[in-house]
């Protein structure tokens, strides 16, 4: 891991930016340690440095003493997409716009996505989990298929706050069987890009048997403020 900018915010959080190889990524810092992680996955497209991503993670840092820190997955935010991933991307708005199924483009999209994001994520914990100031357990939230994924395969992760308004795969709602950390599951009631059923159904697949749903009025990004406020004191409950 090497950090390659460095500065302390008005707020006394530190923001790093970091390269692992070919994974770039922001970790932000609390002044006290060592403090446990909140791994940020951030949903399709976004940047690592997205307003509404750096903005969960400085009041983590700030107000809950937290260390916080977010990737770009493969054909993200600041990485490359290959031909293969724009038309991925063509495909499934063109489907969107018709009315016309996309479970098989998702599939074809997020499963391929999900395979190399995942040890991505895993090198980049092991990365952290070496640093003086961050001292574990650690915590996910954000983008539900990674996450899903994440949460199966990954014994380091204690707790886990789902963002509900992203497709996932039909081989991950079978994987969500197997999740059993506790889980926090935002969903907004009237997003427009997701039908509401199938993400109850995936709620009710999770395995674990401490699941929490809030759901909120209001399309895909309009998840109240407060909701950030909740998930940081879930997490806290299982962190700290």
């Amino acid at each position: 891991m090497r950090f390659t900018s460095e500065q302390r915010l008005d707020d006394g959080v530190l923001e790093r930016e970091f390269t692992l190889g070919e994974i770039p990524g922001v970790l932000w810092t609390p002044g006290s340690a060592p403090a446990p992680l909140i791994l940020i996955g951030h949903n399709g497209g976004l940047h690592k440095r997205h307003p509404r991503l750096v903005a969960r993670a400085r009041h983590y840092a700030a107000e809950y003493g937290f260390a916080a820190a977010a990737i770009d997955a493969p054909g993200h935010g600041a990485r490359p997409r290959s031909a293969v991933d724009e038309q991925a991307r063509a495909d499934l708005r063109r489907a969107m716009q018709a009315g016309e199924p996309v479970d098989e483009i998702v599939d074809a999209f997020l499963v391929p996505l999900v395979e190399r994001a995942v040890p991505e994520w895993r090198t980049t914990l092991d990365a952290l989990l070496e640093l003086p100031e961050i001292g574990g357990p650690v915590g996910y939230e954000g983008m539900t298929a990674i996450g899903t994924r994440l949460a199966t395969v990954e014994p380091r992760i204690s707790a886990a706050v789902f963002f509900a308004g992203g497709f996932v795969p039909g081989t991950l709602r079978e994987a969500a069987r197997q999740v059993t950390i506790p889980l926090q599951f935002l969903l907004q009631w009237d997003d427009e890009g997701m039908e509401r059923q199938p993400t109850l159904d995936l709620f009710d697949a999770f395995g674990t048997r401490e699941k929490t749903l809030h759901a909120n009025l209001g399309g895909h990004a309009g998840t109240p403020w407060f909701e950030v406020d909740d998930a940081a004191r879930f997490l806290a409950r299982h962190l700290k």
